[in-house]
């Protein structure tokens, strides 16, 4: 056996302790190096969330040209959306933790429309009785609110409810039948801060992208849904019979009193403004319509400016054809919209667009109209077959656009090139 002296124990026992000292060091500062990379990626991870928008949708960076589009606006600053879901430990997945946010930021600007309409009795007598109902977007700390025609067409009164149960009158700032969008005010009172909604690019939305509606459905007040873009680029027929091209299809439930509050991307931004659904029932069958937020700019901007939108038109009277009137002319085509006449001096004869020549009866005895003209079969690359398609052709064109006019004319196609005019 060999033997050790008590110097001998001591140094030894010294050494191992320092050895067993720097091992358990060098252990745990590996281990919170890890623990530091792993929060450091999972702070990546949330960050990208939070950062990361439907490609597109997000008009707060290197979209300097769409937001000069409604720059007229006063709007609050733009907001940041936080995603606080996932490994953020708010016990929320990142998709409630955003669609939480959105209604957060979005649901104060969001208002219930209520009006009254003067209806007669049995006797002739005017009386007032509850009109529609419907939602709005509140886009301008002046009191702006976009929403749609239908909602307070025929209305005498208009009231606008906001989220803390005040109510205030409204007045229409303008209309426009072609796109359903409607401009109402009313003032806020000293101090009140609004909140707004801002508009977001609709352009580039992708189907299966995920969208948020919020509205007053059944009179439920700022109710929230969600679903995905099922549809791009639809032409519906709105109540008006006009055409509404490059509409949003959306499957959020959208309910009778939805109609003109926002469609909603998961940055908070407007990227169409609820109109229509398509239901045998008349509620949601996850088929709800929007019109697009790049139509609801530029519409906004004239009736604000103007009370109305300006359109480029074409000064001429139009009919649309029927296979009655289609027979009677001896036409060979059955769709189409003939022009009865054209204004002496404007754009329509500078242009060469001929009129009809002999006088017919159309409809009743007291309406005349002048077969042998031209038929429009074609503007731009639309093609028209009915009234609705000509106003929808000429819906985004301006006073002074030119645009490439498609007659059928003697059982020949021809093309002419008419500049427009303020309708």
């Amino acid at each position: 056996m060999k033997l050790y002296s008590n110097a001998q124990l001591i140094r030894t026992t010294v050494i191992c302790v320092v050895a067993a000292v720097l091992v358990t060091a060098a252990v745990c500062i590996n281990i919170s190096k890890k623990k530091a990379s792993g929060n450091a990626a999972t702070e990546a991870e949330v960050t990208q969330v939070a950062d990361t928008t439907p490609e597109g949708t997000d008009i707060i960076s290197g979209s300097d040209n769409f937001e000069n589009s409604y720059s007229f606006l006063e709007q609050n600053p733009a907001s940041v959306i936080s995603v606080a879901g996932g490994n953020g430990g708010s016990g929320y997945t990142q998709e409630e933790a955003q669609n939480i946010n959105v209604y957060s930021l979005c649901n104060e600007a969001v208002v219930n429309i209520n009006t009254q309409i003067t209806a007669y009795d049995w006797f002739l007598q005017p009386y007032v009785q509850e009109g529609g109902s419907g939602s709005g977007s509140i886009i301008d700390k002046r009191g702006y609110i976009l929403t749609n025609v239908h909602v307070i067409q025929d209305a005498t009164k208009i009231y606008v409810s906001l989220f803390d149960g005040t109510q205030y009158e409204a007045e229409i700032i303008g209309t426009d039948l072609d796109s359903d969008l409607a401009v109402i005010k009313f003032t806020p009172p000293a101090g009140m801060e609004l909140k707004t909604i801002s508009f977001g690019a609709s352009t580039a939305l992708k189907v299966g992208q995920r969208v948020i509606a919020i509205g007053n459905p059944f009179g439920l007040e700022r109710t929230m849904t969600t679903g995905i873009v099922s549809g791009l680029g639809r032409p519906i027929q709105n109540s008006n019979n006009r055409i509404i091209r490059n509409m949003i299809q959306t499957d959020a439930a959208i309910n009778p009193g939805n109609s003109g509050g926002p469609l909603l991307d998961t940055t908070g931004k407007m990227i169409g403004i609820n109109t229509m659904i398509q239901s045998n029932s008349g509620n949601s069958a996850g088929v709800g319509f929007a019109v697009p937020s790049e139509t609801a700019i530029r519409v906004v901007a004239d009736l604000i400016k103007y009370g109305k939108v300006q359109r480029g038109t074409i000064d001429a009277t139009v009919i649309q054809l029927s296979r009655r009137i289609t027979q009677y002319a001896g036409l060979d085509v059955s769709n189409g919209v003939l022009i009865s006449e054209v204004k002496r001096g404007g754009n329509a004869e500078a242009a060469g667009l001929r009129g009809g020549t002999e006088a017919a009866y159309y409809g009743s005895r007291r309406d005349i109209i002048y077969i042998g003209g031209d038929v429009i079969t074609q503007i731009d690359d639309i093609a028209v077959t009915s009234l609705a398609d000509y106003y929808s052709a000429l819906e985004s064109k301006r006073p002074g656009d030119v645009v490439t006019v498609v007659v059928r004319r003697n059982r020949k196609n021809v093309t002419l090139k008419i500049k427009l005019v303020e309708s």
